[in-house]
């Protein structure tokens, strides 16, 4: 399948691989005429692509140049024998940085994509004007809630031999229109407010990566880096302190993934952060409210002088 029928016509982006340490997929949703503002490079989270972007690049492209970049295993950028481990993909976020945008970026992450971009702003914070985090990957606060649904599958990948049972079988008993209706449910409480045309993209998508090799192995390298590195509460709150650059940490107050406490001790660790949660909103804050998200990024870049 041609990797242009993924791509609705009204994202107004266009499709690009760049040969960063092996071939990265991306799209470019363009950006103003003559602009003065700094790019945006947006990141997703675990089983995430740009895919996940279509509702909020092209807002954010009113403004700003922008570019949604697929991870090692995510996406259109497959494994090739590289890592999907989380430092290794901030490895590539750093190189995708200067080879393709050229310039200090904001980054705006969800999930594991807040995660990396993290701890790429943390070991290169000249290359970084700007943090927004969308429900990112946190360190479990104490007395957080815990999703018995969410903490079994996360489990299951993290033992050897399980985790790779789990993949294999889901993707040969699940249909791909209901993995992605699957992953909707979990991911957000109201998964009816994506429109069909998100979620035909994402199913394209899975129809796309249907011959590619070592996506179970990148995926589950990823997912159990993510938990080894969150389970490090002490290290991870020093890292968010540490970033001097100006930080947005939005937040679902319906995140089954990471509980809205982790978000709010975040937050209190790191007080020069501006914050806020949004009641039924879950875990993909960019699919479910997109124009909320603008809106939001918007007067935070004006306030910093980043607009």
């Amino acid at each position: 399948m041609p990797i242009s029928s993924t791509i609705p016509a009204h994202w107004r982006a266009t499709s690009h691989t760049v040969d960063v340490g092996g071939d990265v997929h991306y799209l470019d949703f363009g950006g103003p005429e003559g602009r003065q503002t700094p790019p945006m490079v947006l990141v997703h989270g675990l089983g995430g692509s740009h895919a996940n972007w279509g509702l909020l690049g092209p807002l954010l492209a009113v403004h700003n140049r922008v570019y949604a970049v697929d991870l090692v295993g995510f996406g259109l950028t497959h494994p090739d024998g590289r890592s999907g481990a989380v430092r290794a993909n901030a490895g590539l976020l750093a190189a995708f940085l200067q080879q393709v945008v050229g310039e200090p970026a904001i980054l705006v992450g969800n999930s594991m994509g807040g995660m990396i971009s993290m701890i790429h702003a943390a070991a290169h914070p000249e290359t970084v004007t700007g943090l927004v985090l969308l429900d990112p990957a946190l360190p479990r606060a104490p007395h957080a809630p815990s999703d018995r649904k969410v903490a079994s599958t996360f489990v299951q990948y993290a033992i050897p031999g399980i985790g790779e049972r789990l993949l294999a079988k889901r993707r040969l008993t699940t249909p791909p229109r209901q993995l992605v209706m699957d992953t909707l449910a979990l991911c957000s409480p109201n998964p009816a407010s994506v429109p069909p045309d998100m979620i035909d993209a994402a199913v394209a998508l899975i129809d796309a990566r249907a011959d590619a090799a070592g996506l179970d192995h990148a995926y589950l390298q990823a997912a159990r880096s993510l938990l080894r590195f969150g389970a490090g509460r002490s290290r991870y709150n020093t890292m968010m302190r540490g970033l001097a650059m100006p930080v947005l940490l939005l937040h679902g107050e319906k995140d089954r993934l990471v509980p809205v406490e982790s978000a709010r001790a975040a937050a209190a660790n790191a007080p020069h952060w501006t914050f806020e949660t949004f009641p039924d909103v879950g875990h993909i804050p960019m699919m479910e409210i997109p124009e909320v998200i603008d809106d939001r990024i918007q007067k935070w870049t004006a306030a910093n002088s980043l607009s």
